[in-house]
């Protein structure tokens, strides 16, 4: 008689493939779900009772930064805590691959910024033993994992690499740079590579780099981005996940469409989000996306289907970056911080933004935590003299001292050494918008949960389980079969992945079990602090609540919330084990 590693016993299967739910015994041997239902033909070493509970397909994070944190970290948390058993890394043509011996310091300076991932961990948490794509490869294939990652070519490092900063910063690539970037490319498809990254943002950045300037990528021209997706196309092979600027959108769409047409392959466009009020500004996207789709262009829409707050102090923002004059008094050490916000020129050059209605600043602060009128005094670093202030909106402050609010925050930053913090309060979030992005397009993928970057301020993701908790239980807008299929299924396909995003007999066994009732984010809205990064750093966290196993190919990882230690991860070269 065969003999099981495991047996799921008694559960309730939503397999992702949009079939109606079942009960079902599930089996799993060498790392695969061997059989599911009926009787099977031997026992398990281990079963784990999921009577009550639901079976389904590990959750797939298409939008992450956790290339640095998975050297230190082999879960990739917050997200392996919440279901994730897959993710991609080298996002927003972001990373660090190929980088240069030299160049290995600026590297990590630009993602303090862009992503704001904290410096002191990185340069403790990560071990440079590579320089090429090949070479990185084999050493991300070294590093235990307790999740499967894939990899994008990050796209800012490539033209680094091969231009250097100042020249891919400043002007197109010449035909032998291209030519250099597309054997490159070719050279890490050939690897392992899953395709590549960018974010073009422009001269104004949301994300910008280290110094204020834009990215590479953020400038980068329109033939420089088609000559690598002739690459894919070439191969027929590999998808490209791009993040676009919401200042010219006809023309940034149109660049999309002539981007799908010429290479063929699937495109993960970011970012479709929708407002608390107006249908209309997510209604033109998944219109503009139906349309692509008409016309054969393979373009996924990625959703923000998150319902994260953000509290964030000025010592460490960057999310105002699109806005010159708050780039300028946010950039710089923190004696430049706060010699700038003390500087009258610049407090008037961010009010004068403000007042001519940057329409663009208006919407980027919607997003990262609302008008700055209100925002909550959460914390003022045990300054006595500050306590009178904390609970208060600065609008309010504003008010009562008769002070413009841009003063009200810049005056008690400074007051407070830049350690105030300041709270995006949760105004509400519309579950029927969030519901129409998924259920009326069979293209759109819930998440961008930007997992490991923006690390003091943001916990996207947990947006898995507040998916789950939120909109399928509480609302009862997306049923759970739709709702599994969305979170594994569909971006594993758009993705790549190989034999995984489902439970059928003979996939790979990356499965949650979990108890629908109990599923919950704790705590909500902006987590808590946690010391648990290299370096003495701290970051956001919010835990889950409701898994009574997550398994990464065919090995625990999570039990009851605990971690096993197991790191069965792979990196999933072109999409295989």
């Amino acid at each position: 008689m065969a003999e099981f590693d495991i047996q799921i016993k008694g559960g309730t299967v939503v397999d992702g493939t949009r079939v109606p739910r079942y009960r079902a015994d599930v089996w799993i041997k060498n790392g695969k779900i061997a059989q599911i239902g009926g009787r099977a033909a031997g026992s398990a070493k281990k079963v784990i009772d999921a009577d009550g509970l639901f079976v389904a397909p590990g959750f797939v994070d298409l939008h992450t930064h956790y290339d640095a944190q998975i050297r230190w970290d082999p879960y990739c948390t917050i997200s392996g805590w919440h279901g994730v058993t897959s993710v991609v890394l080298g996002n927003c043509g972001f990373g660090f691959v190929p980088v240069k011996p030299d160049f290995r310091e600026r590297s990590l300076l630009t993602m303090t910024r862009t992503e704001a991932i904290p410096y002191a961990s990185m340069k403790a948490g990560m071990r440079w033993d590579w320089e090429t794509i090949p070479e990185y490869l084999d050493s991300l294939d070294r590093t235990p994992k307790g999740v499967n990652v894939i990899q994008y070519l990050p796209t800012a490092s490539l033209m680094t690499y091969v231009m250097g900063l100042e020249a891919a910063k400043t002007r197109p690539a010449t035909d032998n740079e291209r030519a250099e970037m597309s054997r490159l490319l070719d050279e890490g498809m050939d690897a392992g590579l899953c395709g590549f990254s960018i974010q073009r943002l422009g001269p104004d950045s949301v994300q910008a780099d280290f110094d204020g300037s834009p990215m590479v990528t953020d400038t980068m021209c329109d033939e420089d981005i088609l000559n690598l997706a002739r690459v894919l196309r070439k191969r027929d092979e590999g998808f490209i996940q791009i993040t676009q600027a919401a200042g010219k959108i006809k023309e940034d769409l149109a660049f999309l469409e002539r981007l799908a047409a010429e290479t063929g392959r699937p495109i993960l466009h970011n970012v479709i989000a929708p407002s608390r009020n107006d249908p209309e500004t997510h209604r033109r996207s998944l219109r503009w996306l139906a349309r692509c789709r008409d016309k054969g262009l393979p373009i996924f829409g990625q959703t923000a289907t998150i319902r994260s707050g953000f509290a964030f102090t000025l010592e460490h923002w960057n999310l105002y970056d699109a806005s010159p004059a708050w780039r300028a008094v946010t950039t710089g050490s923190k004696e430049e911080k706060l010699r700038k916000m003390r500087d009258p020129s610049l407090r008037s050059a961010i009010k004068r933004e403000h007042e001519q209605a940057n329409r663009r600043l208006e919407v980027i602060q919607a997003g990262v935590g609302g008008p700055i009128r209100h925002l909550i005094v959460q914390w003022v670093n045990d300054n006595p003299e500050l306590e009178k202030y904390v609970g208060k909106s600065v609008g309010q402050i504003a008010a009562d001292e008769q002070k413009d609010p841009i003063d009200v925050m810049l005056d008690l930053s400074v007051a407070g050494d830049l350690k105030v913090e300041f709270l995006g309060p949760n105004r509400g979030i519309n579950g029927e918008y969030m519901a129409e992005m998924i259920n009326s397009s069979p293209y759109t993928i819930p998440g961008v949960s930007d997992g490991g970057a923006h690390t003091k301020f943001f916990t996207g993701g947990a947006f898995t389980t507040d998916f789950l908790a939120w909109l399928v239980r509480d609302e009862e807008r997306i049923t759970l079969e739709e709702a599994h299929y969305r979170l594994s299924a569909l971006p594993a396909h758009a993705a790549g992945f190989r034999n995984r995003g489902v439970l059928r007999e003979g996939a790979w066994a990356d499965v949650v079990v979990y108890d629908l009732k109990r599923l919950a984010v704790e705590p909500d809205w902006v987590g808590e602090i946690a010391h648990d990064f290299p370096g003495g750093e701290w970051r956001r966290v919010q835990h889950a609540q409701g898994y009574r196993a997550i398994m990464v190919n065919g090995e625990v990882t999570w039990d009851e919330s605990r971690c096993t230690g197991a790191t069965p991860g792979k990196l999933l070269r072109h999409g295989v084990a």
